[in-house]
């Protein structure tokens, strides 16, 4: 019968925070990749490496990737950060607070996708 107090604690935090803001990660790892190797990455303007690489992002947020290579054109791919459908049935579940807080937070939002795989064209 020790469950009982768990639930009922766990429940009142979930009611006075926002169920993504207590539960969800803030951040996933993600895998970089170009044919050829060896492209410098760039995410939202910011070098961060060379490819292959795995780089950790925040949610909450989209992403630019750009990737550059002398004698190739550069190129991006975006990841998006959407609403996940579980967080707002959650809060709804549990009251306005949760719902004011994780919408104020955009911890509702996650990245999606894994990463980036992008094969360079030859060009300037």
């Amino acid at each position: 019968m020790r469950r009982f107090p768990s639930a009922v604690a766990l429940m009142s935090l979930v009611a006075l925070g926002g169920c993504a803001t207590l539960l969800a990660s803030k951040s996933k790892e993600i895998s970089l990749t170009t044919e050829p190797a060896g492209a410098e990455v760039l995410v939202n303007g910011n070098r961060v490496g060379l490819t292959p690489m795995r780089l950790k992002v925040e949610h909450g947020k989209s992403h630019t990737i750009t990737f550059r290579k002398a004698g190739h054109r550069d190129m991006s791919c975006e990841l998006t950060a959407k609403t996940g459908a579980g967080w707002v049935i959650l809060d709804v579940l549990t009251g306005l607070v949760p719902i004011i807080i994780d919408a104020a937070t955009g911890d509702w939002k996650q990245v999606k996708g894994d990463g980036c795989s992008v094969t360079l064209t030859p060009g300037s």
